[in-house]
């Protein structure tokens, strides 16, 4: 048998065995999310009889009715949503004239705007929240909508991912949009939008998952149902001092969870095409 058909050979098999490996590693990061959905189909006492059991007795439902109505459900929904919403989008309008500028456009200390704005992906949230609060509550914006957006408004890290992309588009295409009478704001928005659809839909994902799931700041920032978003509601679930119901706060879970996924699976396709281009 020749060399190349050994090789030959080898490929099926090698293909399988990376296929069964990226097949454990999913479910690894699957089982947890699987877990919290059984349990949430579980009463308390099966939980407390048998909590490691993998699947329930039936299907109870319970647990979603208790968390209908323990919370405004629909409300902290909403606020969410807009909240999520409203950064992811307005990152994308500020970052793309951003990178733009520090990628396209010729002017003095460039490198170091580009080198404070990495710098700034240093410095955490937690860092910077007393003297954020203290403006806002200054402008008495505590506890709205604003006070949950406006502060994320700006994203190093979107600045840093469009102006690594947009530095493989030609600098001739800008010339001739130009040439065209293109404004900027045309070549911006118009121009270089639609060709960075995967890396702008990319960081959207990205923006808008963390913010979905982001605890700390609303927690800060909200002082009633009025613009408290879903995660502060989930943590609500907990009973201090007569135990958890473990089954209720995993049913919460599990709708905290799931627009997140949606949003993933509806984009998942454009990040995929992200991570194609850059490698």
């Amino acid at each position: 048998m020749s060399s190349r058909e050994t090789r030959t050979l080898r490929h099926p098999v090698s293909d399988g065995v990376v296929n069964v490996l990226l097949c454990l590693v999913a479910a690894v990061w699957l089982l947890p999310y699987l877990w919290m959905l059984s349990t949430s189909f579980k009463t308390l006492p099966e939980i407390v009889r048998a909590p490691t059991a993998p699947l329930p007795s039936g299907l109870e439902l319970g647990a979603y009715r208790a968390v209908l109505e323990s919370m405004p459900l629909a409300r902290y929904f909403w606020n969410t949503t807009v909240m999520a919403l409203g950064i992811a989008l307005l990152q994308i309008a500020v970052a793309l004239p951003a990178g733009y500028a520090l990628s396209k456009l010729k002017f003095a200390g460039r490198g170091a705007a580009f080198a404070l704005v990495v710098a700034t992906l240093l410095i955490p949230a937690q860092v910077r929240f007393v003297p954020v609060f203290a403006l806002l509550a200054e402008v008495g914006w505590v506890n709205t909508m604003t006070a949950l957006i406006l502060p994320f408004g700006v994203s190093a890290f979107g600045t840093f991912l469009i102006r690594q992309a947009l530095m493989s588009v030609p600098d001739s295409l800008i010339e001739a949009a130009r040439m065209d009478g293109a404004s900027e704001l045309r070549i911006i928005y118009g121009l270089l939008g639609p060709m960075l659809k995967p890396t702008l839909v990319s960081f959207f994902l990205f923006s808008f998952v963390y913010h979905w799931n982001d605890y700390f700041w609303p927690l800060v920032m909200t002082t009633d149902d009025a613009v408290r978003t879903l995660p502060l509601g989930i943590a609500l679930l907990r009973e201090q001092g007569t135990g958890v119901r473990w089954h209720i706060v995993m049913a919460g879970n599990v709708l905290l969870s799931a627009p997140a996924l949606a949003v993933f699976a509806v984009a998942q396709k454009h990040l995929l095409r992200a991570v194609a281009n850059k490698a």
